[in-house]
């Protein structure tokens, strides 16, 4: 007799908690209280921004001077959004269709005072200030804050590409140009620490292909969009 009275007690605990879980979810869906684990859209309804970018290293110091003849430094950059590329003047590969990207990314924000852009040459005792220069007008690089960067030394920029950034520059093939880069364009935030977003197992991807590789495309839409949220920010 007991053991009924038991099992009744506990059948009706169950059924007090069960409308209690079903009640409460009712009501946070009618709050529209639930939070949508997009791993590439996590928005801060706060704010307005992303969470989603993820944060790497600190970009390294450096120092270089620009198509204009003036110094450069990370620190010309503080608070801008910008982005950075590793290139050389004669290349005849890669860097002209990279160069049309990075203009498409310019004509996008053009108007801004707060985003930039960083080509690093790979090349400094070929390509001086005024071929870099005559490069720039050559190509219809007009935003105040893209500076063509050289001035230093082979080792000193393949140390900053390699060791800083971690992006490959080498010497290479006479077909290459006699030199290789890599064909990534790292994305900088106002703090000067490199981000991303993720790809869809939830990996931050570091860096934003600037050229379709195999049948993966370009980046350059992504790369676009997540200038606009961390200019936001």
């Amino acid at each position: 007799m007991n053991k009924k009275y038991s099992y009744i007690g506990v059948s009706f605990i169950i059924l007090l908690f069960g409308i209690y879980v079903v009640r409460n979810i009712d009501r946070r869906l009618n709050d529209n209280d639930f939070v949508q684990d997009d791993r590439l859209n996590k928005v801060d309804k706060k704010s307005g921004s992303t969470n989603s970018l993820f944060k790497f290293n600190k970009v390294p110091d450096f120092e270089f001077t620009n198509q204009e003849g003036n110094i450069i430094t990370n620190k010309t950059y503080e608070g801008k959004v910008f982005v950075v590329e590793f290139f050389f003047s004669t290349c005849p590969t890669i860097c002209p269709l990279m160069n049309q990207k990075m203009l498409s990314i310019q004509d996008s924000f053009l108007g801004n005072p707060d985003f930039g852009i960083a080509s690093i040459s790979i090349t400094p005792e070929i390509d001086s200030p005024k071929i870099l220069k005559e490069f720039a007008i050559n190509k219809g690089i007009k935003h105040k804050n893209w500076h063509l960067l050289t001035g230093k030394s082979e080792e000193i920029v393949y140390a900053l590409s390699n060791k800083g950034f971690k992006l490959y520059a080498g010497k290479g093939d006479e077909e290459h140009g006699g030199f290789e880069h890599s064909g990534l364009f790292a994305l900088v935030d106002k703090d000067g620490y490199i981000r991303s977003r993720k790809d869809k197992f939830g990996n931050p991807i570091m860096y934003y292909r600037a050229l379709q590789e195999q049948t993966f495309p370009d980046q350059i839409n992504e790369l676009k969009e997540d200038i606009k949220l961390l200019l936001n920010e």
